[in-house]
């Protein structure tokens, strides 16, 4: 058995942001691709050029929020173990 002497960083998980923007997006794109394949009426598209609006920008929510769900299962966030500290390298701050 090892024993760990030192903090080991972690991924975000959860809380990340791009994971919560997706959820969002995703939420809303379908909403709107529901609205459009059963609420939509034929009235409703002639008034928008005979364009689905409803559907094809459920769809395109739908296709965002699968990327944003991609980029953060193929990059995700590194939280390190310890915050960074000040170190004596660090320039002043003018006016301090």
């Amino acid at each position: 058995m090892a024993t760990e002497s030192q903090p080991r960083a972690h991924k975000a998980g959860a809380f990340d942001i791009r994971l919560i923007i997706a959820l969002l997006i995703g939420v809303y794109g379908i909403i709107l691709t529901v609205m459009g394949i059963a609420f939509t009426s034929a009235e409703e598209i002639k008034k928008s050029a005979d364009v689905n609006i409803n559907l094809w920008a459920g769809i395109g929510m739908l296709v965002v929020a699968a990327l944003f769900v991609t980029w953060a299962l193929v990059r995700p966030l590194v939280v390190p173990a310890e915050p960074e500290t000040e170190s004596d390298d660090t320039p002043a701050v003018a006016g301090e």
